[in-house]
């Protein structure tokens, strides 16, 4: 028997590449984008999508792949994946919910820590010698207030770690979650002038595109401190470049960007920012988690005809 076809839209840990390799007909193109990529290896019988929420899938792009059966996102976000159009066709969509929650809500408190702190001004200033300068107040995380925009699963996770720097969390959701003893919000610009730091741990997409704009920047105020682990596309970045450059914000921490990798000049010139290479969601432990997800997906799939972690 013919081993099944899988077409990868994201470059892959060498782990998860051997593991597909081992049982699958791994089709690779790390250095194609996804129409390209596509284009390749159409003519395989692709029965296989492996792509993330960033990357995603669209329809017209299933409609290049006639034999396609599965389309896994490596992760947890699946919001550029056509779901609807996925299951107009039959198609199969999983994802890898919960594997790096713990991965990211550390990313998210290092964040806050590095800009509270001055961690990334600190160190070079020691370096140059100048001890004395450098050894001016900074605010720190104790008895500050968290304001979350979102409360899934990494959201919890996130606001549980604030609670034991004995901040003050509160929380915006479209519905308050009766067995949790922080405060709710509906509206993000409140939310924004009521906090210290402001943490966006919400899904990507059409609904929350630019949700953090100029006015929320405006109400989060000169001592408030952005922090994006979620998708790139939440955040207003003209507006957001603006505040900073003008000091209404304190500072951002940022995990992930509108056009990335292609950061703006203007954001990389910022000083009062840490910026990581959508990593938050890195570490051995959560990779490994993806990676048993993902396979495990492909093989039900395949053996079974019903995959575990199916997008709703």
């Amino acid at each position: 028997m013919s081993r099944a076809s899988v077409l990868a839209l994201i470059p892959l840990p060498r782990p998860a590449r051997e593991a597909i390799e081992a049982r699958y007909e791994l089709c690779l193109a790390p250095d194609l984008n996804s129409d390209e990529a596509i284009g390749r290896f159409r003519e395989s019988g692709v029965r296989a999508v492996v792509t993330n929420g960033s990357v995603g899938l669209t329809a017209a792009q299933m409609e290049r792949l006639p034999k396609l059966e599965i389309i896994c996102a490596f992760g947890a976000g699946h919001e550029n994946i056509d779901s609807a159009a996925a299951g107009a066709r039959g198609i199969v969509v999983t994802h890898a919910p919960g594997a790096n929650d713990a991965t990211v809500a550390d990313h998210a408190l290092g964040l806050m820590l590095a800009l509270a702190r001055g961690f990334t001004l600190l160190d070079p200033a020691v370096r140059r010698g100048e001890w004395n300068s450098a050894r001016t107040e900074r605010p720190t995380l104790n008895g500050g207030r968290l304001g979350l925009v979102g409360l899934g699963r990494i959201g919890a996770k996130i606001a549980v770690r604030a609670a034991a720097f004995d901040m003050h969390v509160s929380y915006l959701t479209r519905h308050p979650r009766a067995d949790l003893p922080w405060q709710h919000y509906t509206d993000v610009e409140q939310l924004a002038r009521d906090s210290d730091f402001l943490v966006l741990a919400c899904p990507g997409g059409a609904a929350t595109r630019h949700l953090v704009d100029a006015r929320v920047l405006a109400a989060l105020g000169p001592k408030g401190v952005l922090v994006n682990i979620s998708r790139g596309s939440v955040v207003d970045t003209a507006a957001l470049i603006a505040a900073l450059e003008a000091g209404s914000i304190a500072g951002a921490g940022l995990d992930v960007f509108e056009a990335e990798p292609d950061l703006p000049a203007a954001l990389l010139a910022c000083r009062n920012t840490v910026l990581t290479p959508h990593i938050a969601g890195r570490s051995p432990a959560a990779i490994a988690a993806q990676t048993d997800m993902l396979l495990g997906s492909l093989a039900a799939h395949f053996e079974e005809g019903k995959a575990p972690f199916a997008v709703a």
